[in-house]
């Protein structure tokens, strides 16, 4: 139950930041300036970075592996591919992704060690 509500507080955060990022940044989708690159799914709105999907994958695996060190066969391999897939989708540029697995990876551990 502890796991869920830290996940929980953890999403929160993240949520805030991506909000708050998404804002301030505004860096246009690959498929609107790259040629040759189509979006293989309509995107949520018009910018790249940050791509929340991996934000969420990679700050929820590190809190998770805190708890349940044991899952990381599966969920290791899983937040990679969803970070693969913003690129491959065309939504993202890879160094969006790229900053995100170090921006969700602290936010992980900053809940780790602010919530003992």
């Amino acid at each position: 139950m502890y796991a869920g509500l830290h996940m929980l507080l953890t999403g929160g955060v993240v949520l805030a930041l991506y909000k708050m990022l998404k804002g301030t940044t505004r860096r246009e989708r690959p498929h609107h300036w790259a040629t040759g690159v189509t979006a293989a799914v309509a995107p949520l709105d018009r910018y790249s970075f940050p791509s929340g999907h991996t934000l969420h994958a990679v700050s929820f695996t590190v809190v998770a592996l805190h708890y349940y060190p044991r899952l990381a066969w599966i969920l290791v391999p899983f937040t990679l591919l969803v970070a693969s897939s913003r690129v491959i989708l065309g939504l993202h540029y890879p160094s969006d992704v790229l900053a995100v697995l170090g921006i969700g990876f602290a936010l992980g551990y900053a809940g780790i060690l602010l919530l003992p």
